[in-house]
């Protein structure tokens, strides 16, 4: 699997050979944010659409910005690189395609998950399973066009089972697409963004929570480029920085073997996260 390339096309290229892939008899798996800030986002989206069978990714937060922006809620639209998928003459082919990417993909046979940020203390693994499965219900349904016209927000900070409709799927959305810290009430802390130790005091990394109910399961992530590569408490983090300069990294994950290509910096960081 591979993490977060944002459109960094020529690096997905260089690292897929030097992996020595075959669309055959391999399958790829993304971590999510296949676009946004990169140089060629709308041939990264093309290349894995166009894999079929043969690959698969879950949905990040700048490709569920770019379902937003196609679904005409521009809000956080200024300073993006999408318009070339916009304005692509396969574009609503491409975006309905996006749109019915998971948010979870749980490989059994392997005993390994893949989301694009976290999961809240509260969430089990099945319930995790069961939430993802609920969301992109609304994303292939006929309230796909409400749900970006209103998914951007911070609140609710906390799980509870009685949260309903917009609350409950914003929700759902920021854990599988956002969240990087939890307070000491288990809350979400969506504010902070920087490297562990750079946090205020009260918030901790949401796969170092002791009591996270979904501790014992393997999860491999994307989403937190500051956190880099890293392997603790049962979780991989794959998104290294490429579109900062850092490396486009992938795992193959029968072995945990690691590969990476270093990149070139694309894009100011100050740019939507």
């Amino acid at each position: 699997m591979i993490g977060d390339i944002q459109g960094c096309f020529s690096e997905l290229e260089a690292l897929l050979e030097k992996t020595g892939f075959n669309s055959n008899t391999d399958k790829l798996l993304f971590a999510g944010d296949l676009v946004n800030r990169g140089p060629d986002s709308l041939s990264t989206l093309r290349f894995v659409k166009n894999l079929g069978d043969s690959a698969d990714s879950v949905l990040g937060n700048h490709d569920l910005h770019l379902l937003a922006i196609w679904q005409g809620n521009a809000s956080h639209a200024s300073g993006n690189s999408l318009d070339p998928i916009l304005q692509a003459p396969d574009s609503d082919e491409l975006l309905n395609w996006l749109r019915h990417r998971p948010l979870l993909i749980h490989l059994e046979e392997l005993q390994s998950t893949i989301i694009h940020a976290g999961l809240p203390p509260q969430w089990t693994l099945e319930d995790a399973k069961k939430y993802a499965l609920e969301l992109e219900a609304v994303l292939r349904g006929d309230g796909f066009h409400d749900f970006c016209n209103n998914m951007y927000g911070n609140k609710p900070k906390k799980w509870r089972d009685s949260l309903e409709g917009i609350d409950r799927l914003r929700f759902i959305t920021n854990c599988f697409t956002r969240l990087r810290y939890c307070t000491e009430k288990d809350k979400l802390n969506l504010k902070e963004k920087g490297a562990p130790g750079t946090q205020k005091t009260g918030s901790v990394p949401w796969f170092d929570v002791e009591h996270r109910k979904s501790r014992a399961d393997k999860i491999f992530f994307g989403h937190w480029s500051t956190l880099g590569l890293l392997n603790r408490n049962n979780v991989w983090s794959l998104d290294t920085g490429c579109l900062w300069g850092g490396q486009l990294t992938a795992i193959r994950l029968e072995d945990l073997k690691v590969y990476q290509v270093e990149c070139e910096a694309s894009q100011n960081p100050k740019s939507f996260s």
